[in-house]
């Protein structure tokens, strides 16, 4: 079945309905600050932004969003939440500014019988009071049929009757609510199909929620059916499980139904940071568009197939929503994987060390699931200063630390082909190594030389599972000498470089005899 390209306006609810969400509270100036970048920036239709009669912060920072939006020409795209309560809700959206009442009437039998204990006749004439009050005062008036979905599918005829008391009073928008999210997309097809062939005059929204997940695919059959609007919000915040995310319907809406939108989807991400700071619910890593890894290929045949032709390339590219594609480096990492990431930082290395950076790659990635492109230098330097004998090996290393408590070290090692065992005890995890360590090099004559100094640096950025190098920088009589060790544990990353240091004075003391 062909489907008619068209508008489909974006109506963002993150500031009213995804407020509803378990531990969501904006601040006023939170809540200025997300609506200009809603209006301004993504461009969306309209925002609703709040419900009216809440509280006295809720007033001031609608006032505010509203005094902005005059000023920029958007005063007819903000709506507030208004009750059936003739003149109250709309006083207080006209005291605040504004424009647009989204007046929320029962869309259900069950609802307008059980919870107000009127009939449709009795809740149809308290809603047309109210609207003719507030199209007295100048304001847009849109309407929501709360619990639609149910009403429908119980009682059809009390839909009928209250939209058919309805459809001539001053009513832009029919706004129908998945309330629950108990719809699946047969059902919103099905039901739309109906409402628009039966009122082809009207305007009729859809207002999704993802209780079972098919929010997205809720709105495309509500759009294949002939809707004129959906009802999205950022980050997909909104009561339970949240509503339809903004980000998922709009690319969904123009790649797979061609249909025309008025966002700038370079925003996207942006503004899905800012919603997830200002209201503390993290997005998750794999989020489609917004999420942290969705631009990230892990397993090296994906890094080969994009540099060989682009083969694991879709209309889904980072750039188009200002981010950049990045090839995750671990234990699943090839060839391919390292030369992406190479080239990111202008780093050019021989065949030869790029098999030994991927090998320390893939070993690292044993204890850290994913290893940066800030990581790498670290792992670059550590690799191409080291040398390929190997004197002592570090075969086991258990370390025990505690708050006021003495740290302990025990270990295990091979010296030129004998294991050797030890422990020991210091003041913190690289002390009790270095106590450890010193009982074993005892039996070669060899001891440890005094530390000059003692670095350690994470990549810039800061991140807690970053990768840590330590450059210590050792007294050796006549010479400081320095050695790196790199490892996902700072004290580990002390303790390579110190091994790194036995091997080198090892060789040396070998050579000399």
């Amino acid at each position: 079945m062909s489907i008619e390209s068209r508008h489909i306006q974006l109506m963002d609810t993150t500031l009213r309905d995804g407020e509803q969400t378990q531990g969501v509270a904006f601040t006023p100036t939170e809540k200025v600050s997300i609506a200009k970048a809603l209006l301004q920036f993504l461009r969306v239709d309209r925002i609703e932004v709040a419900s009216a009669r809440v509280s006295e912060g809720e007033k001031e920072a609608v006032s505010q969003i509203n005094q902005w939006a005059r000023q920029e020409g958007f005063a007819d795209r903000v709506e507030v939440l208004g009750f059936v309560d003739h003149t109250r809700s709309v006083d207080w959206i006209l005291s605040t500014g504004g424009s647009v009442i989204n007046l929320l009437a029962k869309g259900s039998e069950k609802h307008c019988r059980e919870q107000l204990g009127k009939t449709l006749e009795q809740h149809s004439a308290e809603v047309l009071k109210t609207i003719d009050y507030a199209h007295e005062q100048g304001l847009k008036i849109n309407i929501y049929l709360e619990d639609w979905s149910n009403g429908y599918k119980d009682s059809p005829a009390y839909v009928y009757g209250l939209v058919d008391r309805l459809r001539n009073s001053p009513v832009s928008h029919f706004m129908l609510p998945d309330t629950l999210g108990v719809m699946s997309p047969d059902e919103v097809f099905n039901s739309f199909s109906d409402m628009c062939g039966r009122y082809p005059d009207l305007l009729f929204d859809f207002h999704p929620h993802n209780d079972y997940g098919l929010a997205t695919a809720n709105v495309m059959a509500a759009v294949r059916a002939g809707i004129s609007a959906v009802h999205c919000t950022i980050n997909c915040l909104g009561e339970r499980a949240g509503n339809a995310s903004l980000a998922e319907v709009a690319v969904v809406l123009r790649d797979k139904m061609n249909m025309h939108l008025s966002i700038d989807e370079s925003h996207l991400v942006r503004i899905s940071n800012m919603v997830e700071n200002f209201s503390g619910k993290r997005v998750a890593a794999n989020a489609p568009i917004v999420g942290a890894d969705v631009f990230t290929q892990t397993a090296g045949i994906h890094a080969d197939g994009d540099q060989k032709g682009g083969l694991y390339k879709t209309r889904l590219g980072p750039e188009r929503f200002s981010r950049t594609h990045s090839y995750a480096l671990g234990k699943m990492s090839g060839k391919a994987s390292l030369k992406k990431n190479l080239e990111r930082l202008e780093v050019e290395l021989s065949e030869e060390d790029q098999k030994k950076v991927l090998a320390r790659i893939v070993s690292l990635g044993d204890s850290k699931q994913t290893i940066t492109t800030d990581d790498l230098p670290f792992i670059i330097a550590d690799v191409l200063e080291s040398k390929s004998y190997q004197h002592i090996k570090l075969l086991n290393c258990s370390l025990n630390s505690g708050l006021d408590l003495q740290s302990t070290v025990s270990l295990r090692v091979e010296i030129q082909g004998e294991n050797h065992q030890a422990t020991g005890a210091g003041s913190g995890g690289f002390d009790a190594f270095i106590d450890a360590i010193s009982k074993v090099l005892k039996k070669y004559d060899y001891r440890l030389p005094e530390l000059a100094d003692y670095e350690v640096r994470i990549p810039k950025g800061g991140h807690a599972n970053a990768l840590t190098e330590c450059v210590i920088t050792w007294n050796c009589g006549n010479e400081l000498r320095k050695t790196r060790g790199v490892h996902v544990n700072q004290v580990f990353s002390g303790i390579m470089a110190t091994i790194k240091l036995i091997n080198i004075q090892l060789h040396e003391m070998k050579s000399t005899t």
